[in-house]
Protein backbone atom coordinates (compact mmCIF):
# COMPACT_ATOMS: atom_id res chain seq x y z
CA UNK A 1 0.00 0.00 0.00
CA UNK A 2 1.38 3.41 -0.87
CA UNK A 3 2.03 6.01 1.80
CA UNK A 4 -0.91 8.10 0.57
CA UNK A 5 -3.27 5.12 0.69
CA UNK A 6 -2.04 4.20 4.18
CA UNK A 7 -2.50 7.80 5.35
CA UNK A 8 -5.98 7.95 3.84
CA UNK A 9 -6.91 4.67 5.55
CA UNK A 10 -5.68 6.06 8.87
CA UNK A 11 -7.61 9.31 8.36
CA UNK A 12 -10.80 7.37 7.55
CA UNK A 13 -10.28 5.27 10.70
CA UNK A 14 -9.71 8.42 12.76
CA UNK A 15 -12.84 9.99 11.31
CA UNK A 16 -14.88 6.89 12.21
CA UNK A 17 -13.46 6.89 15.75
CA UNK A 18 -14.38 10.57 16.11
CA UNK A 19 -17.90 9.87 14.82
CA UNK A 20 -18.30 7.03 17.33
CA UNK A 21 -17.19 9.34 20.15
CA UNK A 22 -19.60 12.10 19.07
CA UNK A 23 -22.49 9.63 18.60
CA UNK A 24 -21.93 8.45 22.18
CA UNK A 25 -21.90 12.04 23.46
CA UNK A 26 -25.20 12.69 21.67
CA UNK A 27 -26.76 9.52 23.08
CA UNK A 28 -25.56 10.37 26.61
CA UNK A 29 -26.90 13.92 26.38
CA UNK A 30 -30.28 12.75 25.07
CA UNK A 31 -30.54 10.19 27.87
CA UNK A 32 -29.62 12.79 30.49
CA UNK A 33 -32.15 15.26 29.07
CA UNK A 34 -34.87 12.61 29.17
CA UNK A 35 -33.99 11.71 32.77
CA UNK A 36 -33.92 15.33 33.87
CA UNK A 37 -37.23 16.03 32.12
CA UNK A 38 -38.83 12.97 33.74
CA UNK A 39 -37.55 14.02 37.17
CA UNK A 40 -38.93 17.53 36.69
CA UNK A 41 -42.30 16.16 35.58
CA UNK A 42 -42.47 13.80 38.58
CA UNK A 43 -41.62 16.51 41.08
CA UNK A 44 -44.73 17.79 42.79
CA UNK A 45 -45.02 20.94 44.83
CA UNK A 46 -44.54 20.24 48.49
CA UNK A 47 -45.61 22.35 51.43
CA UNK A 48 -42.12 23.79 51.55
CA UNK A 49 -42.49 26.19 48.61
CA UNK A 50 -38.95 27.60 48.72
CA UNK A 51 -37.45 24.12 48.73
CA UNK A 52 -39.59 23.20 45.73
CA UNK A 53 -38.49 26.32 43.81
CA UNK A 54 -34.83 25.69 44.59
CA UNK A 55 -35.11 22.05 43.49
CA UNK A 56 -36.97 23.09 40.35
CA UNK A 57 -34.27 25.67 39.50
CA UNK A 58 -31.51 23.11 40.03
CA UNK A 59 -33.32 20.67 37.73
CA UNK A 60 -33.69 23.39 35.09
CA UNK A 61 -29.99 24.22 35.32
CA UNK A 62 -29.14 20.54 34.91
CA UNK A 63 -31.46 20.29 31.92
CA UNK A 64 -29.88 23.41 30.37
CA UNK A 65 -26.40 21.96 30.89
CA UNK A 66 -27.33 18.72 29.11
CA UNK A 67 -29.00 20.64 26.29
CA UNK A 68 -25.79 22.64 25.83
CA UNK A 69 -23.77 19.40 25.73
CA UNK A 70 -26.17 18.09 23.09
CA UNK A 71 -25.81 21.29 21.05
CA UNK A 72 -22.01 21.02 21.24
CA UNK A 73 -22.09 17.36 20.20
CA UNK A 74 -24.42 18.13 17.27
CA UNK A 75 -22.01 20.88 16.16
CA UNK A 76 -19.16 18.34 16.28
CA UNK A 77 -21.31 15.90 14.31
CA UNK A 78 -21.79 18.54 11.58
CA UNK A 79 -18.04 19.24 11.39
CA UNK A 80 -17.33 15.54 10.98
CA UNK A 81 -20.06 15.12 8.34
CA UNK A 82 -18.42 17.84 6.24
CA UNK A 83 -14.82 16.76 6.89
CA UNK A 84 -12.66 16.05 3.84
CA UNK A 85 -10.24 13.24 4.64
CA UNK A 86 -8.70 13.04 1.18
CA UNK A 87 -4.96 13.38 1.14
CA UNK A 88 -3.91 16.94 0.40
CA UNK A 89 -0.69 18.84 0.46
CA UNK A 90 0.37 21.36 3.01
CA UNK A 91 -0.45 23.69 4.63
CA UNK A 92 -2.30 21.96 7.45
CA UNK A 93 -6.05 22.54 7.57
CA UNK A 94 -9.23 21.00 8.91
CA UNK A 95 -9.01 17.29 8.07
CA UNK A 96 -5.21 17.19 8.04
CA UNK A 97 -3.12 14.56 9.73
CA UNK A 98 -0.07 16.36 11.10
CA UNK A 99 2.98 14.38 12.17
CA UNK A 100 5.28 16.19 14.60
CA UNK A 101 8.23 15.31 16.79
CA UNK A 102 5.69 15.14 19.64
CA UNK A 103 3.13 12.88 18.03
CA UNK A 104 0.43 12.67 15.41
CA UNK A 105 -2.48 15.11 15.35
CA UNK A 106 -5.75 14.82 13.45
CA UNK A 107 -7.31 18.26 13.00
CA UNK A 108 -11.04 17.62 13.25
CA UNK A 109 -12.89 17.87 16.58
CA UNK A 110 -11.65 17.77 20.13
CA UNK A 111 -11.78 14.11 21.10
CA UNK A 112 -8.40 13.55 22.70
CA UNK A 113 -6.31 10.44 22.23
CA UNK A 114 -7.34 7.71 19.81
CA UNK A 115 -5.60 4.41 19.15
CA UNK A 116 -5.49 3.19 15.55
CA UNK A 117 -3.47 0.05 14.76
CA UNK A 118 -1.39 0.47 17.91
CA UNK A 119 -0.48 4.10 17.21
CA UNK A 120 -1.72 6.98 19.33
CA UNK A 121 -3.21 9.98 17.58
CA UNK A 122 -4.66 13.11 19.12
CA UNK A 123 -7.85 14.47 17.58
CA UNK A 124 -7.90 18.22 18.12
CA UNK A 125 -10.18 21.03 17.07
CA UNK A 126 -8.86 23.73 14.75
CA UNK A 127 -10.31 26.18 17.30
CA UNK A 128 -8.14 24.79 20.12
CA UNK A 129 -4.99 26.75 20.97
CA UNK A 130 -2.70 24.08 19.47
CA UNK A 131 -5.05 23.51 16.53
CA UNK A 132 -4.96 27.22 15.73
CA UNK A 133 -1.18 27.07 15.58
CA UNK A 134 -1.20 23.99 13.35
CA UNK A 135 -3.60 25.52 10.81
CA UNK A 136 -1.49 26.85 7.96
CA UNK A 137 1.67 25.07 9.13
CA UNK A 138 4.02 23.52 6.60
CA UNK A 139 6.58 20.73 6.72
CA UNK A 140 9.78 21.84 8.43
CA UNK A 141 8.14 24.61 10.44
CA UNK A 142 8.45 24.77 14.19
CA UNK A 143 5.52 25.74 16.40
CA UNK A 144 6.07 26.80 19.98
CA UNK A 145 3.26 25.94 22.37
CA UNK A 146 3.26 25.61 26.17
CA UNK A 147 7.03 25.51 26.33
CA UNK A 148 7.34 22.80 23.67
CA UNK A 149 8.53 23.09 20.11
CA UNK A 150 6.53 21.02 17.63
CA UNK A 151 8.48 20.36 14.43
CA UNK A 152 6.16 19.59 11.53
CA UNK A 153 7.41 16.38 9.90
CA UNK A 154 4.53 15.74 7.50
CA UNK A 155 1.07 16.98 6.59
CA UNK A 156 -1.45 14.91 4.67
Amino acid sequence: MSTNNASRTIKVSLLEACKTYVDQRIANALQAIASASDAAADDTKSSAGDKFETTREMMQQELNRHQQLLTDAKRMEKVLADLDVRIHTEPAKLGSLVKTNHGMFFIAVSVGQLQIDGTTYRAISPASPLGQRFIGAKIGEGIDFNGMNYQIISVC
